[in-house]
């Protein structure tokens, strides 16, 4: 059985659909960028150890505790940083997919994801 598919006439504007896709596209790109430039901050351990990275998932820095600096369990601080650094990526993955789908309106466009 062969699909049918519609005969383009007057109804589609495929010009207009281009401007729509391509004006789509700059504000995605507005959108990512905005999002990069974000920092987003994260803590572990009850605020002993802070992390804050931009939404490119660049660590822009890392302040810790003078407390939590012990010697004989460099594991636990080890722990508290990679927590940290952790949320805060997920945070900025979080806002960039939230900006993403305020472009696209929530559809699923194939290779967004790579985007992202």
């Amino acid at each position: 059985m062969k699909a049918r598919v519609p005969k383009t006439g007057q109804g589609v504007n495929q010009a207009g659909m281009m401007k729509q896709i391509q004006k789509m596209q700059e504000d995605m790109e507005a959108k990512q960028a905005e999002v990069q430039e974000t920092e987003f901050n994260a803590s572990a351990g009850g605020g002993a150890v802070e992390v804050v990275l931009n939404g490119a998932h660049e660590v822009k820095s890392i302040k810790i505790e003078p407390e939590v600096v012990d010697p004989e369990d460099v594991e636990m601080l080890e722990d508290l940083l990679m927590a940290a650094i952790n949320e805060a990526s997920r945070k900025a993955s979080e806002a960039m997919e939230k900006s993403m789908d305020s472009v696209t309106g929530g559809m699923n466009i194939p290779g967004l994801n790579g985007l992202l």
